[in-house]
């Protein structure tokens, strides 16, 4: 059978069987239930079999681009746990930490958008704008301009003089 029929013929297999093709090329397991990861795997080796696998040239240029790739060399950040409540205790409110490029609450960002001037107050949780509070300075710009855009980019002129994101 030539190596084209018989990938069609995976074409039709299960998932399932798929796995158990691969157990039977790889001479291992695997965990994979993805059919087109599956199926391009079992594809190649098929090919390889029947063809020839790579060139010792193309396994060494291999190795040289592998040795040339950037790892990481930092640990990532570990977010904080997040509180559960305890049966019989009273609700334990997040800790919340300011955003360090906002300015105080009770600081009233200005900004000219359009020929208007908006005015924006900087709360202890939140933001006030024309009679309402948001969450965020990104809802806050929504409301005014009827599209999403990064808040702090949106008030980046009013925010350069508090200390914020310029």
């Amino acid at each position: 059978m030539t190596t084209p029929t018989t990938i069609a013929e995976l074409q039709r297999l299960t998932v399932q069987q798929l796995r158990l093709c691969y157990a039977e090329l790889f001479g291992e397991a695997t965990a994979a239930k993805n059919r087109t990861w599956l199926l391009r795997r079992l594809a190649w080796r098929l090919q390889s079999l029947a063809e020839g696998d790579l060139s010792e040239r193309a396994r060494q240029r291999a190795a040289e681009l592998a040795n040339d790739a950037d790892l990481r060399i930092t640990v990532p950040r570990v977010k904080e746990p997040i509180p559960t409540a305890v049966a019989g205790a009273p609700p334990v409110a997040p800790s919340g930490t300011a955003d360090s490029r906002l300015p105080m609450p009770g600081t009233i960002l200005t900004r000219e958008y359009k020929g208007h001037t908006l005015q924006v107050e900087v709360l202890s949780e939140g933001f006030a704008y024309a009679g309402q509070t948001y969450k965020s300075l990104s809802a806050v710009a929504r409301a005014i301009t009827g599209a999403h855009c990064n808040g702090f980019w949106f008030f980046r002129s009013a925010l350069a003089g508090q200390g914020g994101a310029a």
